[in-house]
């Protein structure tokens, strides 16, 4: 009987297979890559805002605490943002007639608030407590990144679930000192000064579902 198949197609059947396979997996390796780029994150990516505010010059160069704008960040799950009253507390005397900041003048005289654009914003089903982070020792850096340094402001991480989990999963390597919560440069605590720190705040990072999602 004469032979049906060309010798070759076994080895061409076998090519196939594993060629389908590793475009299969190049196909998810670029899909990965896509979703956790910045492009799709939107990480580093600096946003419109209606006033230039410089994190670099208010907090690098001016000192300013966190909480001096963000004043219910140690109190409840939303950071908050400053009213107008507070950036005039400085700017009726310091850059006054600056044209850079008469969106600032304007909100101040017509009692509108500033529409600023959320930087780092999580989805609706997810919740995310400010004050109980604070208060467990987890410093702003860690998720807002070194804005002191930032002219700027932009997201400093994906805020994928992953890297929210990879914080919950080793809570030891992120924890600070109450009090160094609100300060951008430190150094990392030693490995027994983690762990005391852990039990001294009761530190039980949770990470089953229900911990962000209700």
């Amino acid at each position: 009987m004469a032979q049906v198949f060309h010798p070759l197609a076994n080895a061409l059947a076998r090519t196939t297979i594993f060629g389908a396979v590793f475009i299969a997996l190049g196909l998810l390796a670029t899909i990965y890559a896509f979703s956790t780029s910045d492009y799709a994150t939107q990480a580093h990516v600096v946003r419109a805002q209606p006033v230039e505010f410089s994190h670099q010059h208010h907090v690098g160069g001016l000192g300013l605490d966190c909480r001096y704008c963000h004043s219910t960040v140690d109190k409840q799950a939303f950071a908050g943002m400053p009213a107008t009253e507070v950036c005039m507390s400085c700017h009726s005397q310091i850059w006054s007639d600056s044209p850079k900041l008469a969106k600032v003048r304007e909100s101040f005289k017509t009692g509108k608030p500033l529409e600023w654009t959320r930087v780092t914003d999580v989805p609706d089903y997810v919740h995310f407590d400010h004050s109980i982070h604070v208060t467990k020792g987890i410093g702003c850096a860690e998720c807002h990144g070194r804005v002191d340094r930032m002219q700027m402001m932009s997201r400093e991480h994906s805020l994928h679930m992953k890297w929210c989990l990879d914080c919950h999963w080793t809570p030891e390597k992120h924890v600070r000192p109450r009090s160094d919560v609100f300060k951008m440069a430190l150094a990392s605590p030693t490995p027994e000064e983690s762990k005391e720190l852990v039990e001294k705040y009761r530190l039980k990072a949770p990470t089953h579902c229900s911990a962000c999602h209700y």
